[in-house]
């Protein structure tokens, strides 16, 4: 154990930091606070590291990675995020550090990278030994499983219970047709003989009833015999499986917990906490798969420990899009909620940080107009950058706004906009109105249609999107495409108007899933075209984009249809 950890130490020398030259930065001032990570615009430095780290990833073959940028590379594409960290050596000089996350080609030694917090893939490490008995235990349960016997002891149960349905089944028919005759033949005979003739004559019949249940007993215990026989040859061989897989999920277990323990994480004063630690206050309790190697963390730990001062970081990702989560090849990122979040906390203690953006109130100043108003419902045009109900950091919103508005009346909220989306709402005044509308919304009555603008040109002029989307457990809010536990969502769209770089189109949601419209238009599998000024999908604008212009339901009162129609202004 020791050894592997001062052999990790020792690859920690300061030989991955690059310079920059004085002409590259002349002009640009340093940052005067370090880079809130998980809601950023890169600084000029980073953006400076960026683009020669892509370049360097776009002459670099050697790495061996397939990121499927090009048809020629062998293996699954995976794509990567990867990070850049401005940083000031002891001296006050001036460099950047570099950083990938997880593994590249299965490897966590490539030049100019930063290497990981721990890295368990070191020759002779307590991973891979232990890794390689839990691979051994995998095989072994395969060649159980796959294995003759036992598929012919599985086989042989499959054709032996249905055979013994069938033949006990046909016995039971036989013995009902005996029993009938049985009975026939107790008609025929009364009346007819002596009472001591009639007297034997009943015995013999039940002589026979007795014989036919003997024999389906026998026949029932032959074949509990024969199953039972088979059955015990398939739990020998399954009670062996399950030894087997209790013994690899507590080696599991016992592997993992010691890897929590060999990440341990810096801060500037020098402060060392294991990812236990880290996440034991957290809603997790345990750390999620893979925490600790993300790229940020890496790059600040190699900086606490070379003695740099940490100025700017940025994340962004390298490759082919992912089929679940949207990430655009050389977009900045912010780093994740789930599992950097709590490490950066930990890492970054005693930083000053950028604001947060996040917990200011962009919508403060906006006017929230009242387009309809009577006893039962208020339709109000949200202007973006203003919440629909209060926030975990930010109270106000539309709720709170018509609850000042209102005297002695409780705003009953029955759908939301998304903070950056504007348009329209309805909010009822009353608990019926709230019920009869709200049920329109679930019957899926209600008719709405927004307007957005895309980031590219549209080649066809409409269409429809379904994609199966659930929340990112590790990065609220983002959600991402997943066809095991994902939800189905509906939209249908069309072209309004295009021009050299962006289009305009109507989105109708059949379905109201959590940013449907946003991942439906940023998705590869959906318009593959960001919504321009979605800062979660897409790249940051002045606004986002995405406009509720249109809304149609019944009156829960007058019964009348309703509609209303505010245009978008971009």
């Amino acid at each position: 154990m020791d050894n592997t950890k001062t052999k990790h130490l020792v690859n920690n020398t300061p030989n991955n930091i690059t310079y920059f030259s004085d002409s590259s930065i002349k002009g640009i001032e340093l940052p005067a606070c370090f880079t809130f990570p998980f809601y950023y615009e890169p600084h000029p430095l980073t953006k400076i590291v960026t683009a020669e780290l892509q370049r360097y990833l776009e002459t670099q073959a050697d790495l061996h990675h397939n990121f499927g940028l090009t048809e020629d590379q062998q293996g699954p594409v995976i794509g990567k995020m990867f990070g850049v960290l401005v940083v000031q050596d002891r001296e006050g000089k001036l460099g950047y550090l570099s950083a990938f996350s997880g593994k590249l080609a299965g490897s966590n030694d490539h030049l100019k990278f930063v290497p990981p917090v721990f890295d368990m893939l070191i020759e002779n490490s307590f991973f891979l030994k232990e890794q390689e008995i839990i691979n051994t235990i995998n095989l072994q349960i395969r060649k159980i499983e796959s294995g003759d016997d036992y598929k012919n002891l599985k086989q042989e149960l499959e054709r032996s219970t249905a055979l013994s349905i069938q033949e006990i089944a046909d016995f039971k028919k036989q013995l009902k047709i005996n029993k009938t005759a049985r009975k026939n033949l107790r008609e025929e005979q009364k009346g007819r003989l002596s009472d001591d003739a009639y007297h034997d004559f009943e015995a013999d019949l039940i002589k026979q009833s007795l014989r036919d249940k003997h024999l389906l007993n026998v026949l029932s215990n032959k074949w509990d015999a024969v199953l039972s026989e088979i059955r015990l040859g398939i739990e020998q061989s399954e009670t062996e499986v399950e030894a087997l897989k209790n013994e690899r999920r507590e080696r599991s277990a016992a592997l993992q917990k010691q890897l929590f323990e060999q990440y341990e994480f810096l801060n500037k004063d020098g402060v060392r906490k294991n990812l236990q630690s880290i996440f034991n206050d957290t809603t997790f309790g345990k750390p999620p798969s893979a925490a600790g190697e993300c790229a940020t963390p890496k790059l600040l730990q190699y900086a606490f420990l070379n003695g740099y001062k940490p100025l700017a970081m940025a994340e962004f990702w390298w490759g082919a899009s992912p089929k679940s989560e949207i990430r655009k090849h050389k977009q900045f990122y912010p780093a994740c909620t789930g599992k950097c979040k709590p490490i950066l906390k930990h890492m970054l203690e005693g930083i000053t940080l950028d604001e947060d953006p996040l917990i200011k109130n962009p919508g403060e100043s906006l006017e929230l107009k009242i387009v309809y108003e009577d006893d039962a419902l208020v339709i109000v045009n949200k202007p973006a950058e203003l919440l629909s109900v209060p926030g975990i950091h930010i109270r106000d919103s539309v709720y709170t706004r018509l609850k000042s508005a209102f005297v002695n009346i409780e705003p009953l909220m029955i759908h939301r906009l998304d903070m950056a989306t504007s348009g329209l709402l309805v909010v009822a005044k009353t608990k019926e109105a709230h019920k009869l509308i709200q049920r329109q919304f679930l019957k899926r009555t209600v008719n709405k249609r927004y307007t957005a603008l895309l980031s590219k040109v549209m080649a066809p002029a409409e269409g429809e999107i379904i994609l199966p989307l659930r929340g990112d457990l590790h990065n609220r809010p983002r959600q991402l495409v997943c066809s095991e536990f994902g939800k189905k969502s509906i939209t249908r769209w069309k072209v309004i108007t295009t021009n050299e770089t962006t289009t305009k189109v109507h989105f109708w949601p059949l379905t109201g899933r959590t940013h449907q419209l946003r991942v439906h238009s940023a998705h590869e599998q959906g318009l593959n075209a960001p919504i321009v000024g979605d800062d979660l999908y897409g790249t940051v604008a002045e606004r986002l984009y995405l406009h509720a212009s249109y809304l149609e339901f019944v009156h829960p009162i007058t019964k009348q249809k309703l509609s209303f129609e505010v245009a978008e202004d971009f």
